[in-house]
């Protein structure tokens, strides 16, 4: 039996039906619409803030490297690294046997020359009266003029004797002032209350002054860690709307997860070229009741958020979210993604103002560089719990 044979146009009209058949189905199937995480949008405060380029340095308020002002053998060391010293305590003490000797005979010519005085002006004393006296007495014609001119002489004479011996005593007791503060000088004392940060002496070792524009190792090093702050360097862009007594967010690597109170102290006056194509300005920030329980070192890297304005109670987004700086991707109501323009206020980067083109509660997406997103697809809202996925897995 033979089969019936089919003409070329019946082919071509069968492959035609099928086709349409085919381009229908595909229009009207339905995309997959994509599973997208989003955030409403809602008030709440809003700052707009500058961070440091590199890492700041917790530093202290007072550091110095001190050095003996003579040189001489170390006799005594009365501290070690670590210890913690009064204002004015005594450090490092040299031998000085020999400035005792010498402030010890200034001492003595001290009283000498006090004893000299007074047995000068005791005499002085005694001829100034008897002057008087004969200046009765001349007028009297009592004595003669002889007589009367000799006293007055001898009077005037030791009268210059007793200022000369106060002279001496003057002279005497500078020379004592001198020999003390010599033999102060072998003492080294505390400038201030503070720690010891290091020592580069050791008892018995001989010490020298510091020659002028020869650098050499301080006898003791020690900062006052009572008061610290933050150095830390600033992009000359960014330092621009920078001011001293704003607000300051200080975060320490030593301790994650808190951040302190600080404000600006102080804004270098010119920028630093550490290196090439990197300039920044070096922003100082104190503490703000620091916590006394937490211990806090010198040296610790810190980095701060400087809070230039703020904005309380406001419409805001995740800055993630923002695409061209001035489009949204939103989820509507009816499932579909439209790209919406709104216009952003303040900024950080965790945060953006909404000034207009959004209202609370519109459904943001979070993911706006995900492939597949643009205007018009369809998508469900993922919660993190997989249900949607479930769901889709489930219907026809």
């Amino acid at each position: 039996m033979k089969m019936p044979v089919i003409s070329k146009r019946t082919k071509w009209i069968v492959a035609i039906v099928v086709l349409v058949v085919v381009v229908i189905v595909l229009k009207q199937r339905k995309p997959e619409p994509l599973l997208l995480p989003v955030v409403a949008v809602d008030k709440g405060p809003v700052e707009s803030t500058v961070s440091n380029t590199r890492a700041g340095t917790i530093k202290a308020c007072q550091r110095s490297e001190l050095s003996m002002s003579l040189g001489g053998r170390v006799q005594k060391l009365y501290v070690k690294e670590g210890d913690r010293v009064t204002a004015g305590q005594v450090l490092i003490e040299l031998w000085n046997e020999d400035h005792k000797a010498n402030v010890a005979q200034a001492e003595a010519s001290l009283s000498a020359a006090e004893h000299e005085q007074k047995r000068a002006c005791l005499g002085a004393d005694q001829n100034a009266r008897e002057d008087q006296r004969a200046q009765s007495l001349i007028s009297k014609k009592l004595i003669s003029t002889t007589q009367a001119e000799a006293a007055r002489t001898l009077s005037t004479t030791t009268r210059q004797s007793c200022e000369g011996a106060g002279d001496q005593v003057k002279m005497s007791r500078a020379n004592l002032d001198l020999a003390r503060a010599r033999f102060d000088l072998t003492y080294l004392r505390a400038p201030y209350a503070g720690i010891i940060a290091e020592v580069n002496s050791e008892l018995g070792e001989y010490v020298t002054p510091s020659p002028s524009g020869v650098l050499t190792k301080p006898a003791i090093e020690m900062l006052d860690d009572s008061c610290l702050y933050v150095t830390a360097p600033i992009d000359e862009i960014d330092a621009m709307p920078v001011r001293v007594g704003q607000r300051v967010r200080i975060t320490l690597d030593a301790f994650r997860g808190q951040h302190f109170d600080g404000h600006v102290t102080r804004i270098a006056p010119y920028v630093m070229e550490v290196e090439k194509q990197a300039r920044t300005v070096d922003v100082d920030v104190r503490f703000d009741n620091f916590p006394k329980d937490v211990p806090l070192l010198v040296g610790y890297s810190a980095d701060i958020e400087i809070i230039l304005d703020e904005r309380n109670d406001v419409l805001r987004i995740p800055t993630e979210t923002i695409i061209e700086k001035r489009f949204v991707y939103v989820l509507g109501d009816d499932g579909i993604v439209h790209k919406q323009e709104f216009v952003a206020g303040l900024a950080n980067w965790t945060s953006t103002e909404v000034s207009s083109g959004l209202a609370a509660g519109d459904k943001v997406i979070l993911t706006p560089d995900r492939a597949g997103i643009k205007d018009g697809v369809p998508a469900k809202i993922d919660d993190g719990s997989g249900k949607e996925k479930a769901d889709e897995k489930k219907s026809p």
